[in-house]
C-alpha cells in the first residue's frame, strides 16, 4: 500500500484558484494510477479526475472538464490537481487515491486523509 498525503486546501472565492498536491511514499508510485476523489456533506462520493501511471491519459468528470487539471511527477512521488474557475458547488473533502485501474479508483485503493476545499459565494 502507498501511503498518500494531502495539501493545498483552503477558502477561495467563486472564480478563483487553488492547487491541490498529494505526495506519495513508497517507490512504486509511478507503478499507481493516481487521481481525487470529493465528498461533500450530506453528498456521496464523486469522481473528479484521474491519470495514467505515465501521465499520458487523464479523464474527468464533466463537472469538472475544462477547469480542473490533474498532473503528476514521477520523479517526486506527487499528483496534483490545479483547481480554476472555483464555484461554489465545487466545495468538499478532497481525497487523493492510489488504484490499480481507473475503473476502482472512486472505490478501491489508497487513500489520503483528504484536504478541505471551500469555495464561497
Amino acid at each position: 500500500q502507498v501511503q498518500l498525503v494531502e495539501s493545498g486546501g483552503g477558502l477561495v472565492q467563486a472564480g478563483g484558484s487553488l492547487r491541490l498536491s498529494c505526495a506519495a511514499s513508497g517507490r512504486t508510485f509511478s507503478s499507481y494510477v493516481m487521481g481525487w476523489v470529493r465528498q461533500a456533506p450530506g453528498k456521496e462520493r464523486e469522481f473528479v479526475a484521474a491519470i495514467s501511471t505515465s501521465g499520458g491519459t487523464t479523464y474527468y468528470a464533466d463537472s469538472v472538464k475544462g477547469r480542473f487539471t490533474i498532473s503528476r511527477d514521477n520523479a517526486k512521488n506527487t499528483v496534483y490537481l490545479q483547481m480554476n474557475s472555483l464555484k461554489p458547488e465545487d466545495t468538499a473533502v478532497y481525497y487523493c487515491k492510489a488504484a490499480a485501474s481507473v475503473a476502482t479508483i472512486q472505490d478501491f485503493g489508497s487513500w489520503g486523509q483528504g484536504t478541505q476545499v471551500t469555495v464561497s459565494s
